[in-house]
């Protein structure tokens, strides 16, 4: 969390002109410390900016106001001036807020620093009634207490009887105790069925447990780690500069590295061992949003059965209409852990949502669901689908405002076949083989990817995939191999690249980019500066730079001359792609745009044939190719939000192909009136238009399946097929013609297939349509209404709410399908 950056310092001679000399960080933390350079004056004053009333989201779905009524204001309780250095944010440095490496920071030249020797350790003069005897030598002395205790955190959300203090996450023997109380319950409660016969899994979400800065063992781990001793360098956890101001900076650094590395090991591993002893498996999510607590997200999710991550609906927590890039940097974090440790799921906290409940369809999802996997993701886990225990009360129990509100009580749910089979097929491919990346990004030290691509992802070249790797993963599950890298899961990458913050690099790092680069593997990036760790020794550090950087391989990227896995041209909107690679070769491609675009696709395959497999329908076509260069270019049509996959899969015995052009043929256009059945009700439309601007209230605010019956003829049926075009749908619609059920049509265009049932003559249509809950909640809350249909667990909707358009909206048209 980042607090308010309204706190100025400022000084003045006159006391009527002010100017500023620092701002105070938005820190969350009770004490900030700031440093700035030394300055004389004669009068001095904090000054505090009013705010814009907060935005109360909560309040707003409740149906109150969605700002506080006054300022929260600023509580102070002193302001402290210091006339010797301090060290600039010590307080978030040291651990207590999720301290970003490349936060701007004051760090003063000459500071004034109290040296290591005029350090003193008193723990053995402290008696036991907390009384110092110790004769100090002479000179000034300031004597510093530590201790440490609990944080008083509770987790959340839980029942009254579920809820407590959180676990020590730095302390092992504590984490163990407490996963194991928990399971033993689970094993009480399912009489024994926990593993492959019983519960299999458990997830561990998001963390949001707060932060911790020490365990009693924190000395002893701290010295194995780093390699040299905590105690005489506490005073910086104060604020005092100890030896100098870098050096200090450089503890602190030490000291956060090491916090990141006992949550990973002493929590997340330690829970993920004690399931494996019950045979059990775990999913793992990590930060999810910037950096919300000291470790490194890969490191956390290594060791998980099933690494995964979370992505929002556009516009639920950040706003804007695209989903964030955070989201699809934590896909792809927690793809890339099982890229390179070789697992075979990628997991996702998928199409997560706040407000707007209940608005959700197919078509709305899909775009965001393809992001997740065009991010590495290849197995859902839809947040949240609650479960609904009463039939009467619809469409029922939400978590609060977030969720997807997927359950059996969706307007839409027993119509959403042909969508959890788009999701299915496409996973289903998307799980097969190895992935295939060119480029290997280390995203730095003591860093976390979805703060790292909070607002972008990095600047990958065109047509290459990459996966991330942070420091650990470098040390030890990539070797170099024949002048590529090879990580543990036998996947190779052509290039390691080096995001900018690689310019501070620890040393051990350092030594083994340095054995990469004498193996011949491709390096890419900036030469580092320094070592951000006191454990480094910055003369040996300069060396190895350089001998690393006087290698003819650690160049720029355009150097290389690497052929692009797959080039997009002449596309009008962002193509995304995976490669997986089995025995065969298979390419998901994904449009970015509600804009059909046509592209010229080239992949960097050949001697094989390509074939179009579409998730969709499940069916399988030719495509027309040209095999040149080495490569395969393919022509393809992109739909709105379209993905689909391009297979490599026979041997080519030609070097081009030329699939017959089809072209579509208007035969009929259905423009007679409808026969609407609504649940309790039976009309007739004159004309197609959307349920929420009739004038009758039943069908005004109607949710749910109404279905609409028509006719159409065909003088005499060819040997062409023929394609239903619904036109515009609000939201899902189901196609029946002549007694035969065509499918399941949920997103533009709304076209499907039906040769099967046409014939010559007259021709009977019905369409189930189903909409949205929206109107109806919106229709239950108008002042008027005694008796309301709908129940949900948070009053989503006001009376004054918008409605949704709903319906057939069409045209609706019979298109022939002719060759040309």
């Amino acid at each position: 969390m980042v607090g308010p950056q309204n706190r100025i310092l400022k000084v003045s001679d006159d006391g009527l002109n002010f100017k500023d000399i620092a701002n105070v960080s938005g820190s969350i933390v009770a004490q900030n410390t700031v440093g700035f350079p030394a300055t004389t004056a004669k009068y001095w004053r904090m000054a505090f900016k009013t705010l814009a009333l907060p935005v109360n989201r909560f309040a707003e779905m409740f149906g109150g106001k969605n700002v506080a009524a006054k300022p929260d204001g600023v509580k102070v309780a002193e302001f402290i001036l210091f006339t010797t250095d301090r060290i600039d944010q010590f307080e978030d440095k040291a651990g207590f807020t999720p301290w970003k490496e490349d936060t701007k920071t004051y760090i003063p030249e000459n500071a004034d620093a109290v040296s290591k020797e005029g350090i003193v350790e008193l723990t053995s003069k402290m008696q036991t009634d907390g009384s110092l005897n110790w004769t100090a030598p002479p000179g000034n002395w300031i004597i510093i207490r530590f201790g440490y205790s609990i944080t008083g955190r509770q987790n959340h959300p839980a029942s009254p009887e579920a809820t407590g203090l959180e676990v020590d996450k730095l302390d092992k023997d504590a984490v163990r105790k407490c996963i194991n109380t928990y399971l033993d319950m689970y094993k009480d409660a399912t009489g024994g069925l926990m593993g492959a016969q019983g519960l299999q899994y458990m997830i561990l979400d998001s963390y949001e447990a707060g932060h911790m800065t020490w365990t009693k063992t924190f000395p002893k781990e701290f010295k194995q780690r780093r390699g040299y001793d905590i105690l005489n360098w506490l005073p910086v956890l104060t604020g005092r500069i100890i030896q100098s101001a870098e050096s200090s900076e450089k503890f602190l650094w030490d000291f956060r590295k090491t916090i990141g590395e006992l949550i990973a090991e002493s929590h997340y591993d330690v829970i993920g061992e004690e399931l494996h002893k019950r045979g059990m498996k775990r999913y793992t999510e990590s930060h999810e949003n910037k950096r919300i607590y000291l470790a490194d997200g890969m490191d956390v999710k290594r060791y998980a059965d099933i690494p995964m991550s979370a992505m929002w609906t556009p516009g639920s927590l950040a706003g804007g209409t695209n989903e964030e890039p955070r989201s699809e940097a934590d896909i792809r974090e927690s793809a890339s852990v099982a890229n390179i440790y070789g697992k075979p799921f990628v997991a996702a906290e998928s199409m997560t949502s706040i407000g707007n409940a209940f608005s959700f369809h197919p078509e709305k999802l899909k775009r965001t669901a393809d992001l997740e996997m065009a991010s590495g993701l290849n197995r859902f886990v839809i947040h949240t689908s609650v479960h609904q225990s009463l039939d009467d009360k619809k469409p029922g129990f939400s978590l609060g405002p977030f969720g997807q509100y997927f359950t059996r009580q969706e307007t839409w749910a027993e119509q959403s076949k042909a969508w959890m089979a788009y999701l299915a097929r496409s996973c289903y491919l998307l799980q097969q083989g190895k992935n295939i990346a060119g480029i290997l990004y280390f995203y730095g030290e003591n860093n976390n990817i979805t703060s790292v691509c909070e607002t972008k992802l990095p600047a990958i070249p065109e047509g290459f995939e990459f996966d991330f790797v942070n420091a650990s993963a470098l040390l030890n599950a990539i070797q170099a191999k024949d002048g590529k890298l090879v990580a543990q899961s036998g996947n190779t990458y052509n290039v390691l690249m080096l995001d900018s913050t690689g310019r501070f690099m620890t040393l051990p790092v350092l030594k083994k980019i340095k054995t990469l680069a004498e193996a011949g593997v491709k390096i890419v990036g900036a030469k580092p500066e320094r070592s951000p760790s006191l454990a480094d020794d910055a003369a040996e550090f300069k060396k190895v730079v350089d001998e690393v950087w006087k290698h003819t391989n650690v160049t720029s990227f355009e150097a290389i001359k690497l052929q692009p896995d797959v080039i997009v041209k002449n596309a009008k909107s962002k193509i995304l792609f995976r490669h997986r690679k089995s025995n065969i070769d298979i390419y998901w491609l994904n449009n970015r745009s509600e804009n059909s675009t046509t592209a010229e696709v080239s992949f960097n395959i050949t001697g094989k044939v390509p074939e179009l497999w579409n998730p969709q329908t499940g069916n399988t076509e030719q495509v027309s190719y040209q095999i040149k260069d080495s490569r395969t270019i393919v022509p393809l049509k992109f739909e709105s939000w379209d993905a689909f996959f391009i297979v490599f899969k026979e041997k080519a015995i030609a070097n081009a192909y030329v699939k017959p052009a089809t072209t579509e043929t208007s035969v009929a256009q259905i423009s007679t009136p409808w026969k609407v059945s609504f649940k309790n009700k039976q009309v007739v439309f004159d004309s197609l238009t959307s349920w929420a601007d009739n004038a009758d209230d039943n069908i005004k605010y109607y949710s749910g399946t109404a279905e609409y019956e028509n006719a159409f003829n065909l003088k005499a049926k060819s040997k062409t097929g023929y394609i239903i075009d619904l036109g515009n749908v609000k939201n899902i619609a189901e196609v029946i013609v002549n007694g035969k059920d065509m499918g399941i049509a949920w997103k533009s265009p709304f076209k499907l297939d039906i040769t099967e049932a046409v014939k010559a003559g007259s021709n009977k249509i019905q369409v189930k349509l189903t909409n949205l809950w929206v109107n109806r909640l919106i229709g239950d809350a108008q002042p008027d209404v005694k008796t309301k249909t709908t129940f949900t667990t948070m009053p989503f909707y006001q009376a004054d709410s918008k409605l949704l358009p709903s319906g057939l909206l069409g045209p609706v048209k019979i298109l022939s399908v002719a060759k040309k």
